[in-house]
């Protein structure tokens, strides 16, 4: 009962106009302290950018862990009614479950315009498709294609700009060199899946009335796992995971030479390829349909206002700063090392390209090409369930390589994540 009375709460939120805490109507004068989680990297400096121009609002960043602990120190404060902080930097993922939990307000009115300042895909993780607004766009996570350009060279090889071009060059890749492949499918990496699923069209979850659909093994999705499973099924590419000494290794010494990534593979590719620097040339995503491009998320965040602070207008004001003012925005890109989801980041904060790929000076014009053409994507309050059914059956799947495995997949995180919301109390169409 508790879950569907908070699922109301999400779909009824922008309606009623109702969300926390707030008692700014009542102050008159005095200096507003506000306190800010985030995980990102030097964002106590660039909170400096801000108290030094707003002297009466001075924000405090506290450094947390992202990810779920993040959220669970969150969820554990305003369940204990003290301890919140003002503003809390979020996952787009998680966003639906910090409002089912009313951890994270309503801030429509706040907000005012500031969605013309962000792509459609950045801006609908932060309403659940309604009107409410729980966060302010921070930053977003375009995926795009990385390739080592002097293999690629060597095999007289373009960049594949369609998904059968991939295909194609994968094979090309292989053939050449029985050790070398243009990828890998990684089956421990659901956020990089539902990216590409994204990509294709798909919403694993949406909301209709009061209810909530899962919408996992969808047409869309299944186009991209036949894809993959066929790949894997002939050889085409690597069946392993990502993020392991095996796969930095491959990367280094050029067994792969490629990698679907995303906006800040840079600093991947710096960490785990050392010695391949300014080998690497980025793309955009290959295409389903070259005449209409399209392309996923893989990560970004928002900063969101909580329920419990007794200064919403002061810390949806700061949100609004962090993330659209022109200084703001160049502290984000240049001193946090966050990929900025406003749409003119790239104009005022991102005029040179990564260290890794600093004679690609096209790099953030491509990135904010990506970014524009992203799908609207939403997310569910159960997420993890998905993510977590994902691992575990598409792991199986992988270990098999076997095409018809990759399908069978879906449809055990489609009923997976369809009885847990059942089962949660929510109300599911």
């Amino acid at each position: 009962m508790k879950r569907l009375v908070a699922l109301t709460a999400i779909l009824l939120l922008a309606a009623t106009g109702c969300s926390g805490t707030d008692d700014n109507e009542g102050e008159s004068g005095g200096k507003v302290e506000l306190t800010y989680w985030s995980w990102a990297p030097n964002m106590d400096k660039v909170a400096e950018v801000w108290n030094a121009a707003h002297p009466d609002i001075h924000v405090t960043v506290n450094k947390q862990d992202g990810g779920d602990p993040a959220v669970t120190k969150l969820l554990t404060a305003i369940k204990a009614g003290s301890g919140a902080p003002d503003v809390m930097q979020a996952e787009y993922q998680k966003i639906p479950t910090l409002v089912a939990a009313n951890a994270i307000a309503d801030i429509a009115k706040e907000a005012g315009s500031l969605k013309s300042k962000f792509p459609d895909s950045a801006w609908n993780s932060v309403t659940l498709g309604q009107s409410a607004v729980y966060g302010v766009p921070q930053d977003s996570g375009p995926m795009m294609f990385f390739y080592r350009a002097d293999i690629f060279q060597q095999l007289n090889l373009q960049a594949p700009t369609t998904w059968e071009q991939y295909a194609d060059v994968a094979r090309k890749v292989h053939a050449a060199n029985p050790k070398q492949y243009l990828g890998t499918f990684s089956a421990n990496d659901p956020g990089w899946f539902s990216g590409l699923s994204q990509q294709a069209g798909a919403s694993w979850w949406g909301v209709k009335g009061d209810a909530w659909s899962v919408n996992i093994d969808d047409a869309n999705t299944r186009k991209v796992a036949q894809y993959w499973g066929g790949l894997v099924q002939e050889g085409a590419v690597l069946n392993t995971p990502m993020y392991t000494p095996e796969w930095n290794a491959a990367l280094n010494d050029g067994t792969q030479v490629g990698w679907l990534g995303a906006v800040w593979g840079p600093g991947v590719l710096s960490g785990s390829a050392p010695a391949t620097k300014g080998k690497w040339k980025a793309a955009l995503l290959p295409q389903w349909d070259a005449a209409k491009p399209a392309n996923g998320n893989w990560g970004g965040s928002a900063t969101s206002v909580t329920t419990q602070t007794k200064h919403r207008k002061q810390a949806a004001q700061f949100a609004g700063w962090l993330n659209t003012d022109p200084a703001a925005l160049k502290a984000l890109a240049q001193t946090a090392n966050v990929y900025p989801a406003a749409t003119d980041a790239t104009a005022t904060a991102l005029t040179t390209p990564p260290a890794f790929f600093a004679e690609q000076t096209d790099f953030y014009a491509l990135a904010a090409q990506a970014a524009k053409a992203t799908n609207p994507f939403t997310y569910g309050p159960n997420v993890n369930v998905a993510y977590n059914a994902y691992n575990d059956a598409f792991g199986k799947a992988a270990e098999s390589r076997q095409a018809a495995a990759f399908t069978a997949a879906l449809g055990t995180m489609q009923t997976t994540t369809l009885d847990d919301l059942k089962k949660a109390g929510f109300k599911t169409a």
